[in-house]
Order: structure tokens, then C-alpha cells, then sequence
């Protein structure tokens, strides 16, 4: 059982992260509320295309869900446009777009 809840608290804690409630979770990964409400209820694992739509919705891969090292993670498509397009930027203006991501 030691693993449904590091699934189960990786989940709330990237949905607390975002600030997000059970129902803002189910909205942004297209999955039911109560699908995710009845893992917590039914002490359940989620299915791997359950959980890649739950890391979809938080911006993350299946790789950095389950990482358990801060510093060994893969980026999505997504980041990796994000890092490649900051790149022409000066160290100010880079540090002003994260001030500006950690707003949102």
C-alpha cells in the first residue's frame, strides 16, 4: 500500500501546487471528479492513461511524476520550447519572465 499513497500524495500535491481543487484537476486532465475523488475514497492506483492525463494537465511527463530525484527529470515538448525560446533573452529579462511565471 506504500505505493498508492506516494501516487495519491504526488497527485494533491501537484494539484496543491497549482491551487487547484479535485474538481479544477478533473476539468484541466479530462477526467471525471469522480473518478479522481473515488482513488482517495477506494484507496485506488490510477491507470497509466488516467495518470498521463493527470501529468498532461500539470505540465509534467510520467518520468518527472515518478522521479524521486529533484535534479533527474525530463522536460516536455512544451518546456523545452519554452527553454529554447528564452535563450535569445538577457539575464534580466530571463529573470523578469520568472517572476512573471511564478504570477500565473
Amino acid at each position: 500500500m506504500k505505493f498508492l499513497f506516494k501516487v495519491l500524495d504526488r497527485i494533491t500535491f501537484y494539484r496543491t501546487q497549482k491551487g487547484w481543487t479535485e474538481y479544477q484537476l478533473a476539468e484541466k486532465s479530462g477526467l471525471t471528479q469522480s473518478t479522481i475523488s473515488s482513488w482517495y475514497r477506494k484507496d485506488m492506483v490510477p491507470s497509466i492513461s488516467s495518470l498521463e492525463k493527470i501529468c498532461s494537465a500539470f505540465g509534467i511527463t510520467l518520468s518527472q511524476f515518478f522521479s524521486t530525484e529533484e535534479t533527474s527529470f525530463s522536460l516536455t515538448p512544451l518546456q523545452k520550447d519554452l527553454l529554447e525560446a528564452s535563450g535569445h533573452l538577457t539575464e534580466p529579462q530571463q529573470q523578469a519572465l520568472i517572476e512573471f511565471f511564478k504570477l500565473l
